[in-house]
């Protein structure tokens, strides 16, 4: 049974009244809430007073077939429930039918209790997923921007050729998908290449699950990867689903991979190679088609040194590497990202348009970017939400460090002809200003006492203010 306060429900269309009882009561003992009906009139009835979570259903009833039923149980009612077949000898036929016409599965008469039930356990969990991936990608469709590697460098365009080259080869690949390690400092941008490179290729359709391998607790990350049966450990008081298993034939992202345990890099090794996998506690091998890119941000060859990442999983993850460069090494692509993530923040919350001023420009240039993107990505969404002027200036992106004095660098006169004294004017001048003439921030800022500035001002004739 579903793990949750409200039972999961259950409606049983079956015509033999001892056997329909029967199933009602081993169901409700395992703690289902259910509902009998004995023709499909009844059925369409019950369903329309309370939606069922699973239904049950015959395929030879008194006023009808179930496959009408079903047809119009899809079609007409918009049913979104599991359904299980029951068929009698001889009526394989139609529970092949049943299959196509949606139902998960089917189960032929004479039926033990106990096996329908674990049936009934394994197709409500099967549904759990498929409704919990289907809210996902639509909640990922509607609210999400469209990814994309944006950038005009050198180390931009190589990682979308890399990406389209690789996408391309899943595209036309049959069975396992080649793995694809992708690494790169914190906030460069993993993520962001492992959907673009899963929207690039054909599975682009196909789940996409993000495993956290450094998140998940270390006591629970076996169950959570690879599921577990019920009973399997303290707790575990049904059968449930692990994270590979729920990406079907999409991605596996496994984020972070030099966090994952050394014996769960094993298993995960183990996985890979044999394309199945079995639940913590069960002994039933079960196959996997996933795709699997893995990403971190250590130094890999430092990890593979210390053995905190076995080496045997590192070249069977590393078919493929995507190497991120940091943003410190892209040229001018974090103005090109700034402006990006600029219309991103004013479309999602409705801000007016505000430039980026030359200040704020030569700040950005400046600034050494330690978070990299993600640390790019939150400076210009927090400057966009708290200025209040038609231009982000340099003090608005309030950067830490000498950039956010950068802003002198495109007003600075040219210094080709002046006198010493000249010079040393204007940047008194360029100093006061950007300090809005205050006296102390302006002489600390181009590293004199507070009296020395007095002294230089009084000498230009520059107002004291």
């Amino acid at each position: 049974m579903k793990a949750s306060d409200k039972p999961a429900r259950v409606l049983v269309v079956e015509d033999e009244a001892l056997f329909a009882r029967a199933i009602a009561r081993r169901l409700e003992k395992a703690g289902y809430a259910v509902r009998v009906a004995p023709t499909l009139r009844e059925a369409e009835a019950a369903w329309l007073a309370e939606a069922a979570d699973l239904l049950l259903l015959d395929m030879r009833l008194p006023d009808g077939s179930g496959l009408d039923f079903l047809a119009r149980f899809r079609g007409v009612l918009g049913a979104t429930a599991a359904v299980l077949a029951m068929s009698a000898y001889g009526e394989l036929e139609d529970a092949v039918s049943a299959m196509k016409l949606g139902a998960s599965d089917y189960l032929r008469k004479p039926i033990d209790l106990d096996e329908l039930l674990l049936n009934v356990e394994k197709v409500l969990a099967q549904q759990r997923v498929s409704l919990a991936l289907e809210y996902s990608r639509a909640r990922e469709s509607t609210t999400q921007d469209p990814l994309e590697i944006v950038g005009a460098s050198s180390a931009a365009q190589q990682l979308r050729t890399q990406i389209e080259r690789i996408a391309t080869l899943i595209g036309v690949a049959e069975g396992e998908a080649p793995t694809v390690l992708i690494v790169g400092e914190t906030g460069t941008g993993k993520d962001v290449a492992a959907r673009v490179l899963h929207q690039h290729s054909r599975r682009g359709e196909r789940p996409f699950v993000h495993v956290d391998c450094a998140a998940l607790p270390k006591e629970l990350i076996e169950a959570e990867l690879f599921g577990h049966v019920k009973g399997a450990f303290t707790n575990a008081t049904s059968e449930r689903t692990g994270l590979i298993e729920a990406a079907e034939d999409g991605v596996v992202f496994l984020d972070e991979i030099g966090e994952l345990p050394l014996e769960l890099q094993a298993k995960l090794l183990a996985v890979l190679e044999r394309r199945s996998l079995r639940r913590v506690g069960s002994s039933h091998e079960r196959h996997t088609d996933a795709w699997f890119i893995a990403a971190t941000n250590r130094d890999v060859d430092r990890m593979l040194a210390d053995g905190t990442l076995r080496a045997d999983l590192y070249y069977r993850l590393n078919m493929f590497m995507l190497k991120l460069a940091p943003l410190r090494e892209r040229d001018d692509d974090v103005l090109t990202l700034a402006e990006f993530f600029a219309r991103q923040t004013r479309r999602r919350y409705g801000l007016p348009e505000c430039a980026i001023g030359d200040g704020a420009r030569a700040a950005l240039r400046a600034y050494p970017w330690p978070g990299n993107i993600r640390e790019l990505k939150h400076v210009v969404e927090r400057a966009l939400l708290l200025a209040g002027g038609a231009a982000l200036s340099a003090s608005d992106l309030m950067l830490p460090g000498a950039a956010a004095r950068a802003e002198v660098a495109p007003a600075a006169p040219a210094l080709d002809g002046m006198t010493l004294d000249a010079a040393e004017k204007a940047l008194i001048e360029m100093a006061l200003k950007r300090t809005g003439h205050n006296v102390s921030e302006a002489a600390r800022q181009l590293g004199v006492t507070r009296m020395a500035m007095r002294y230089r001002m009084k000498a230009h004739g520059i107002d004291g203010g």
